[in-house]
């Protein structure tokens, strides 16, 4: 499947939080110990967003569309730019960076059966349950403000009664990428 990318150099992606019914949220060790990150991909060319959220889902982590409750979405594309030696330059394209649509999934099922090898080249190795914030502390740098703002639009969605308190480690600089 071709990849979205829009004129600007942004490759279309969705994100995936997905959630337990006590908060805590998914998190897969990249293959080859390189980082934590929640699941995500690429939105095809002629691809919907939620379809290739479901696409991502079963392709990533072995899900089906019947373990998950979506609950929302982020309202925006959110963007994040790629440092320099992470940039593609093809023939026909350009990337500088990702543009995501968020998706925030709710487990319907209390035991869930995680596989990693659903596709020939496998995202994750491992998986764990980690509280709402720790994923903006174990991705990869460039991606942290990203998701700072999908976590915090999603937060109302994810916990009704109010934001989770910030984790000691939360740093002023962490905060002053979230939104106004």
């Amino acid at each position: 499947m071709a990849d979205w990318i829009d004129a600007e150099g942004y490759r279309a992606n969705v994100g995936i939080v997905l959630m337990r019914p006590d908060g805590q949220v998914f998190l897969g060790r990249r293959v080859g110990g390189r980082g934590w990150q929640f699941p995500q991909g690429g939105v095809g060319r002629h691809e919907t967003p939620e379809d290739a959220l479901f696409r991502e889902l079963k392709e990533e982590i072995g899900l089906d569309r019947n373990a998950v409750r979506l609950l929302g979405a982020t309202r925006e594309w959110l963007r994040y730019d790629l440092p320099k030696r992470y940039r593609r330059r093809g023939v026909d394209s350009f990337c500088i960076g990702q543009k995501q649509r968020w998706f925030l999934l709710q487990c319907t099922q209390t035991e869930l059966s995680f596989r990693f090898d659903a596709t020939n080249e496998p995202e994750f190795d491992q998986f764990r349950w980690a509280s709402w914030w720790d994923p903006v502390r174990e991705v990869i740098f460039f991606k942290r403000p990203v998701y700072v703002q999908a976590l915090h639009e999603l937060s109302s969605l994810a916990h009704p009664a109010g934001l989770p308190p910030y984790p000691e480690w939360w740093e002023p600089q962490t905060a002053a990428v979230m939104p106004a």
